[in-house]
């Protein structure tokens, strides 16, 4: 049987090749998912800053938020909301699962 990216769950990769503070981009539907792992758990928000429409993948983590390179907005992990300005709108989370040590994706 073929690996099929269908719609219900993408496959992210194998969870042992992940070390925390590690961030990949994987798309789902045409949208693009930022997957991070922060402290032992796998997050994913879809990978656009809400202030100005620029990547967040590559940005700092810490105290349990990503921080976009273009203009410094910080968006939980956990939730999605904005903590800091310019941004005003949250990002939009996705779910992340481990099933025999392969992350994968889903939407909520």
């Amino acid at each position: 049987m073929g690996i099929t990216q269908n719609s219900e769950r993408i496959r992210v990769g194998l969870e042992g090749e992940m070390p925390d503070g590690f961030q990949t981009a994987v798309e789902m539907d045409g949208v693009g998912v930022l997957v991070v792992r922060y402290e032992g758990q796998f997050y994913a928000l879809r990978n656009n800053c809400t202030h100005q429409d620029y990547p967040l993948l590559g940005g700092e983590v810490s105290m349990g938020r990503i921080t976009c390179q273009k203009h410094g907005a910080k968006f939980e992990l956990t939730t999605g909301k904005p903590k800091s300005l310019p941004a005003v709108k949250p990002v939009r989370l996705f779910r992340t699962e481990i099933e025999d040590g392969v992350v994968y994706v889903s939407a909520l």
